[in-house]
C-alpha cells in the first residue's frame, strides 16, 4: 500500500526554487503567495520549506545556490516521483538527456537533477519500496 504522505508514482512530488538570494526570495513568495515558512538546516546555513497557511506539510522549498545546490539554474524545478531515481537517470542519458547532479541520497530516498534534450531542467525522486 502506498504511503499517503508520499506522492504517487509519476506525479510531481516536490518543487524547489534555488537562487542566490533565498532569503529575499522567501520574503517575496511569502508575501505574494501567503506561504508560511520554516528553516531547514543545510549544515552551516538554512534553506526554507514553505507551506500553506496553517498547514504543517510543506509544498515547496526555497534554497540558496550553494552547497549541494551550487550551480542549479535560477528557476522552479519540479521533482517527479519515479520507481528508481538511479535507473531514471540512466534512461535520461540514453535518451539524450544530461544528468546534472546525482543520483544521490536525500532523506530516506534518492534524487537526480536532469536536463532534457531541449535544455529544460527537472528532477526525479524515489524511496525504497515506492514502486
Amino acid at each position: 500500500m502506498p504511503d499517503p504522505k508520499r506522492p504517487a508514482l509519476g506525479t510531481v512530488g516536490w518543487i524547489d526554487l534555488t537562487v542566490d538570494d533565498a532569503t529575499g526570495a522567501l520574503d517575496f513568495y511569502t508575501h505574494v503567495c501567503a506561504w508560511e515558512s520554516a528553516e531547514f538546516d543545510m549544515g552551516g546555513y538554512n534553506d526554507f520549506c514553505v507551506s500553506a497557511p496553517g498547514v504543517d506539510d510543506p509544498v515547496a522549498g526555497i534554497c540558496h545556490n550553494k552547497g549541494d545546490n551550487a550551480g542549479f539554474p535560477a528557476q522552479w524545478i519540479m521533482y517527479i516521483v519515479v520507481p528508481n531515481a538511479d535507473e531514471a537517470a540512466q534512461r535520461a542519458q540514453q535518451r539524450g538527456g544530461e544528468v546534472v547532479m546525482g543520483p544521490k541520497p536525500v532523506m530516506d530516498g534518492r534524487f537526480a537533477l536532469i536536463k532534457d534534450p531541449n535544455g529544460a531542467h527537472f528532477g526525479v525522486m524515489s524511496w525504497p519500496g515506492h514502486g
